[in-house]
């Protein structure tokens, strides 16, 4: 320990064993008898030097396929972005990074404020009254959005759509299971978008709390949520819709359309890739339900001397209120991402928002045209953002056929057939607004010549 600056020198070694009265290590873990001691050498490497271990991590972190060295074509759920510099500029201000949650509002009006602002546009995209401070992530914003159902209409059945998330699913049924509800998948037509006549048969049960859409939904395409809307509600339960927010800079927003929550993940908002997370969940929700709404939303108000100030208005968990009495047992929030969030939306304004979103339509749709015209075939007709399947020739190894084109420098699509084998050789693939029409043009050239 000859380092200076590691918090335990020998000299502190050796008082702390004089204090407790022994002479080594070797004797504080005399208590233990030698048979079930390990004997030898944990399996580990070598001490490194700090150059050298900054060396191997950088040839680690080397090994990542990231999107600076490959053109990325993967998607479900998370998405390659232009993420502005100064995102990075603002969320590494230590006041900020730092921060954990802005219990005390005298000294936290700066947090305050930047979650107040993050809910503020969460509500104007989702045309919802209100919006908490955030989630862990989109997933369990859904699940979390089933139990609030569940409570305010006193019912147990969930009725959720198979084109939502797999990963969303398995949350809401982990969630399920603990609350004792009970889970029931709508169909999905031949077109990729929910089957509303399936969900109509299934919804005409009495004991039904919510409609769970995902809007674009995992295929990518667009969901009819007005035509879901008075089947949800003519059986009494409530309209529940996941959603893209970089979606809704061009399409209607969701409370428009008479969805009760909803709830979506913030990551195509400024959020980096990292590998797949951590990521922010945002939940919306109508006026009525509020408080019944997770986690915590912050208020504005002002002070004695009338200048404007923040408050934690409404905290719905069981740390600050009585057990029987609280929504949820989400315990935090993504503060540091919702402002990356936050930022994102107030660098790029809402013509930004807009041109983001025009982009992101118009290279999804010249990659589809471009990959159909090398002979591949798109399996859903509907409309779709930024995401699309697409058919690859029977017999192809998708995982074979994403190795090599890693080899060419891109980043494959998803492959559908891990979670609906009726979709095997299915390839799920993302165009946003990072892609060029060089990309676009190559990417199609190596699947024309792979496949």
């Amino acid at each position: 320990m000859k380092h200076r600056y590691l918090p335990i020198t020998e000299q502190d070694q050796k008082e702390m064993l004089e204090t407790i009265g022994i002479s080594s290590m070797e004797e504080m873990f005399s208590d233990i008898p030698q048979g079930v001691r390990f004997q030898g050498e944990l399996q580990v490497g070598n001490a490194l030097s700090e150059q050298g271990l900054l060396r191997y991590m950088r040839e680690l972190a080397g090994r990542n396929a990231d999107f600076q060295r490959y053109a990325s074509f993967l998607g479900a759920g998370i998405y390659d972005h232009h993420l502005p510099v100064v995102i990075n500029h603002v969320i590494s201000r230590s006041e900020f990074y730092t921060a954990y949650t802005p219990y005390q509002p005298e000294i936290s009006q700066g947090e305050l404020q930047a979650i107040f602002e993050f809910q503020s546009y969460i509500c104007e995209l989702t045309g919802m009254a209100v919006a908490n401070a955030s989630m862990y992530d989109g997933a369990t914003a859904l699940a979390e959005a089933g139990a609030l159902a569940s409570g305010a209409t006193k019912r147990s059945r969930l009725l959720v759509s198979r084109a939502v998330h797999p990963e969303a699913r398995a949350v809401l049924r982990t969630t399920a299971r603990g609350l004792n509800l009970d889970v029931v998948e709508i169909r999905v037509t031949s077109e990729g978008v929910t089957d509303l006549d399936d969900l109509a048969s299934k919804v005409a049960s009495d004991d039904t709390a919510a409609v769970i859409l995902q809007s674009p939904n995992f295929f990518g395409c667009l969901e009819d949520i007005a035509a879901a809307e008075p089947l949800a509600h003519g059986a009494g339960a409530l309209l529940v819709v996941s959603a893209n927010p970089l979606t809704l800079g061009l399409l209607e927003a969701p409370g428009k359309l008479g969805a009760d929550i909803v709830v979506g993940d913030c990551q195509p908002l400024g959020i980096p890739a990292a590998l797949g997370g951590p990521s922010c969940g945002y939940f919306a929700v109508a006026e009525s339900w509020m408080r019944r709404m997770p986690g915590r939303i912050v208020g504005q108000t002002v002070d004695r001397d009338g200048k404007r100030g923040f408050v934690l208005t409404l905290q719905a968990r069981e740390q600050h209120i009585r057990r029987e009495k609280a929504t949820s047992n989400i315990c935090s929030n993504q503060a540091l991402l919702a402002l990356c969030a936050s930022v994102y939306l107030s660098t790029m304004g809402k013509q930004g928002i807009q041109d983001v979103g025009t982009l992101n339509v118009r290279k999804a749709h010249y990659a589809a045209n471009r990959l159909t015209a090398s002979g591949l075939e798109l399996p859903f007709t509907g409309s779709y953002f930024n995401e699309f399947a697409v058919k690859l020739p029977d017999g192809t190894n998708i995982e074979e056929l994403n190795r090599q084109l890693l080899h060419k420098g891109f980043i494959g699509g998803y492959d559908l057939g891990r979670d609906y084998p009726e979709l095997a050789g299915h390839l799920l693939i993302a165009v946003t607004e990072q892609r060029t029409r060089e990309d676009i043009d190559a990417f199609a050239a190596a699947l024309e010549e792979l496949v």
